[in-house]
């Protein structure tokens, strides 16, 4: 027989195991242990194996004894919910996550809108527990008791409790609220879930190996001992397994302390398709020890009860070793279970109890008061359960007592699957669905366990319930069913309110709407800071609206009316975690209302049901992603329409601005849509907002100075019917952008005035001929005349000169209007001479700037081209030179030659031309000259002249870098050679 134990060591080595429990939860939160271990799939994973309480510990082995291989239903039921994880549990995390529900009583809460819901909920919800809680405080005393050999269950499990009060407040209440992630007690379960599964998997190997001696030994005493095998399938066969199976899968689900690690500490999301075969994984490895452990203890005669045959196998072996693992793995189990539960409990009353009876003041610190309350709801959930326990008087077996518990959280079961898909249930029917169910579970469960009741006459029936284990599952499937029933008729036959519709769409699995757009009356999140300052002070509501901006990515000078609604979701939700939803809805309509006069014009919001949309993209089967795939395609279209669209709400919110708008403002959507019309910048707002009080549905040719350009548009309106809000009226405005057609237009009409003008002035040049012949022939005849007279003389050498000057100019004017309609000739072309021509026709001009223009082109300096059209090349660059030279300037001329080119080199002393444009300035029609001053086709024309010349042109700007002034425009042409000459003096040197 096996030595026994001091109770001083083992509660030393309880208080040592909780110490290394907490310091590993420690060195995680300290980042000590790599983040990548802490958020690894398996990390949680193997904290969901908090379900493996002290009762799967020791009662599974005396749930084997009594139900046989029923006893799997305990880990199958858990199992099958975590296969159906894609359509049962994800749902749920998202949203717990989107919303900030930290317990099954805030997720009722937010689902049926009601302060009861979540009440009800919590009171039930600890009264259910308690059996539980008392369960692990009973398998560490009785486990102490049987390893020391006293009976000392009150003061063991006294002390027990203020080890786990203390830990408890160490793991999980140093923070703020339930909605800050807990990576230590992650991590911390993760461990303990470990040894739990080492323990049980040790004993049940030392059994297998050092009691059966291998696989042989083992067959040859179960075929020694037929009926082990026997009562493992008869209970099977005639037993409550699929009432277990049932209890067992809605655990998974709505017990406080699997919500809690499944969906409140879910560090991320995407673990949870790992726990989804992870978990059932884990599960089966625990049970491969139960069998064996059952085996074991009853070949060995153990002189413990089959719940404990755990330590038994180590007692009757006397190996203080096996029986010591034991206990920490049991103490492991029941630990982990009550910390875990009793945080959900404790977060649950906290938000559905303490706060809608009191609310802190808003001048104390709200984050120390939550603490200190939760703290003390711990203190007072742990002694509850220990009350619970010694009311009962340690008599109770495990397995009934885990039974009991897991019963009373069956009865939440129908409201998690109406959460996702009953959409018009009410909190009606599940208020007195609840109130049904757990007032059989009551009478059928808790009061014969408390009272310690032999049996129950139920008249309606004429028989005598017995609560014993062959009758419990008649309780559970009886409170189950009148919930149920309860639920729906009352549901069916009584209305749903809005809010409840509108949380019910939320919870949806197919979700994809969110609540409606309507106007704040905040208009800035300063202005939210201010409204919150009431209740919550304006130092915590400050950190708080700072917060929601930082999960939005927003930034604290936001004023759109789209992300401020999503501000105020946001900060609800974030209440929510802080304080319940209840609360948060409180507060949030209470201080952050919309407008009253909102009311007659709600809407959906588009924008954010197509980023939902967005989200769910990849999830969407069949007809809805067909439909999907539709909305994108049309969506595409919009989007890459080469004309500008802007849809408006009928309050002039803007709900699309395509890639087109985009590029004609210059002001991307993202920081425009959701923003009304009047909030846009200059000139923009002034077009779109006066094109839509005009009652024209089309404006053709509105001119528009941007950025000193001119641009030319023609506006379109469509008046539209919101899909989801039928009568309220929005607008679709498309903006084409004619500016070049217009300036196709306006060259046209300038060609065809020069090609007139050129038609005059060979006409003029003609008609004027005549004359100008006879002036000159007057004069020469005058001075033959008056041959002696000098003064006549030099007037008539003055009138012959003058008579020439005009002939050359007239001339000049006739070649340069000819110049387009011939074709280009190759022949020499002195550049002093082209450029004295060029000068001449501008010095016609009067109207420009008077400036001086200096020919310094070396006559000896030849090209090869057409002379008129390298003449209109010079009369353009002077033309821009002279426009762009203040009063008085210089315009230099000069050439520079190489042995193959020649350059021929314009400077002037004006502004130069700014950098932003120097890339464009060859483009056709890019002008920066006011309107009727120029068409932009100036220098495009030089460009393409200068290309058939086979030439080069660059322009360096600003020529003086010192002064920052004047431009330089370089054009190299090919240097004219003249062969001929050069064959004939070779000649005449041989």
């Amino acid at each position: 027989m096996l030595t026994s134990f001091n109770l001083t060591q083992l509660i030393l080595i309880s208080a040592l195991y909780l110490f290394a429990l907490f310091g590993v939860a420690w060195l995680s939160e300290r980042g000590m242990i790599p983040r990548r271990i802490i958020y690894h799939p398996l990390t949680y994973t193997l904290s969901l194996g908090v379900y493996a309480s002290a009762w799967a510990f020791y009662g599974t082995v005396g749930m084997a004894y009594q139900y046989g291989f029923g006893f799997l239903a305990s880990y199958l039921g858990v199992s099958g919910a975590y296969l159906l994880a894609p359509v049962l549990l994800y749902p749920i995390l998202r949203i717990t996550r989107t919303y900030q529900l930290s317990s099954l009583a805030d997720l009722f809460a937010f689902r049926f809108r009601s302060t009861w819901a979540g009440t009800l909920t919590t009171l039930f919800m600890l009264i259910g527990m308690l059996p539980l809680l008392a369960l692990q405080m009973q398998a560490i005393a009785d486990s102490i008791s049987i390893l020391t050999r006293e009976t000392v269950h009150e003061r063991v499990a006294l002390s027990y409790c203020a080890l786990i009060i203390l830990f408890t407040i160490l793991f999980g209440s140093r923070h703020v609220a339930t909605r800050e992630k807990h990576e230590g007690l992650v991590f911390a379960i993760a461990f303990e879930s470990v040894v739990k599964l080492l323990a049980l998997g040790g004993i049940g190997l030392y059994a297998f190996y050092q009691v059966f001696g291998g696989a042989q030994g083992l067959e040859d005493w179960l075929l020694s001992n037929q009926q082990v095998l026997s009562s493992l399938h008869t209970p099977l066969q005639e037993g409550p397994w699929r009432t277990l199976l049932l209890v067992f899968f809605a655990a998974a689900i709505v017990m406080p302390h699997m919500y809690h690690m499944a969906f409140t500490e879910n560090l991320n999301p995407r673990a949870l398709v790992s726990a989804s075969w992870g978990l059932p994984l884990y599960l089966l490895l625990i049970s491969l020890a139960v069998p064996l452990i059952l085996w074991a203890g009853l070949k060995l005669g153990s002189n413990t009860p089959p719940d404990y045959f755990t330590l038994g196998v180590g007692i009757s072996l006397n190996n203080p070793t096996l029986a010591l693992l034991a206990y920490v793995g049991g103490l492991s189990a029941s630990s982990g279970v009550i910390i875990v539960t009793t945080l959900a409990l404790s977060g649950m009353a906290l938000n559905h109890l303490v706060l809608p009876l009191y609310q802190p003041p808003a001048e104390g610190n709200i984050y120390r008061w939550l603490k200190w309350t939760r703290r003390a709801l711990i203190i007072a959930i742990i002694a509850a359960g220990y009350g619970f326990y010694l009311l009962l008087g340690s008599e109770q077996d495990l397995a009934n007592l885990g039974i009991v518990a897991f019963v009373a959280t069956l009865q939440f079961l129908p409201g998690a699957l109406s959460v996702l898909y009953w959409q018009t249930a009410n909190r009606r029917g599940f208020i007195a669905g609840v109130l049904t169910g757990i007032g059989v579970w009551l009478v059928s469960m808790l009061l014969p366990l408390l009272g310690n009741i032999q049996g129950i006459y139920l008249p309606v029936f004429d028989i005598v319930y017995v609560l014993d284990d062959t009758s419990w599952h008649l309780a559970a499937i009886a409170s189950l069913a009148a919930n149920v029933l309860v639920f729906t008729l009352v549901s069916l036959f009584t209305e749903t309110s809005p809010e409840e519709q509108s949380a019910a769409e939320a919870c949806a699995v197919d979700n994809v709407r969110r609540p409606q757009r309507r106007e704040l009356q905040a208009s800035s999140p300063q202005e939210f800071a201010a409204q919150l300052a009431k209740p919550l002070g304006a130092k915590i509501a400050q950190r708080e609206v700072e917060q929601a901006l930082r999960d939005l990515h927003l930034p604290f000078d936001e004023n759109r009316p789209y992300a401020l609604r999503r501000l105020r979701d946001r900060l609800e939700a974030n209440l929510s975690g802080l304080m319940g939803p209840n609360v948060a809805q409180d507060i949030v309509e209470t201080f952050l209302p919309y407008k009253s006069g909102s009311e007659g014009y709600v809407t959906e919001d588009i924008h954010f049901i197509e980023s939902r949309l967005e989200d769910y993209h990849s999830r969407l089967t069949g007809l809805a992603a067909e439909l999907d795939a539709l909305r994108r395609y049309h969506r595409q279209t919009l989007q890459e329409l080469p004309m500008g669209v802007c849809s408006l709400a009928k309050d002039q919110e803007i709900l699309m601005w395509n890639r087109a708008m985009e590029e004609l403002t210059g002001i991307p959507a993202q920081r425009l849509v959701g923003s009304r019309l009047a909030t846009i910048a200059e000139p923009w707002r002034g077009l779109l907002e006066g094109f839509i009080n005009l009652p024209d549905e089309h404006l053709h040719k509105q001119r528009l100075a941007l950025d000193g350009q001119i641009r030319w548009l023609n506006l379109h309106k469509a008046a539209i019917d919101e899909p989801l809000a039928p009568g309220n009226t929005g607008l679709v405005l498309l903006v084409e952008d004619v500016t070049e057609t217009q300036m196709l237009e306006d060259k046209l009409i300038h060609s065809e005035r020069l090609a007139s003008i050129g038609r005059l002035a060979a006409g003029v040049a003609h008609e004027i001929g005549n004359p100008i012949t006879g002036i000159a022939c007057l004069a020469q005849n005058l001075r033959e005349e008056r041959e002696g007279d000098e003064e006549i003389a030099e007037i008539s050498a003055q009138i012959i000169q003058q008579t020439k000057r005009v002939s050359r100019i007239v001339q000049s004017l006739m070649s340069f209007a000819h110049a387009g309609g011939r074709q280009q000739s190759d022949e020499p072309v002195c550049l002093a001479e082209v450029t004295r021509e060029a000068i001449s026709l501008l010095s016609l001009n009067r109207q420009g700037v008077e400036v001086q223009f200096l020919n310094l082109c070396d006559p000896e300096h030849w090209v090869e081209g057409d002379p008129q059209r390298l003449a209109q090349v010079l009369i353009n660059l002077l033309s821009n030179a002279r426009d762009a030279s203040p009063p008085g300037g210089i315009i230099r001329v000069r050439s520079e030659a190489s042995e193959q080119t020649v350059d021929l080199i314009v400077e002037d002393e004006g502004s130069g031309i700014p950098k932003a444009i120097m890339d464009r300035l060859f483009e056709p029609f890019f002008t920066t000259k006011d309107p009727g001053k120029g068409t932009g086709l100036g220098l495009a024309l030089v460009y393409s002249i200068v290309e058939e010349h086979y030439g080069q042109i660059t322009i360096d700007s600003p020529a003086d870098p010192e002064q920052q002034r004047g431009t330089r425009i370089r054009v190299t042409l090919p240097r004219y050679v003249d062969t001929t000459s050069a064959v004939t003096r070779d000649r005449r040197e041989s």
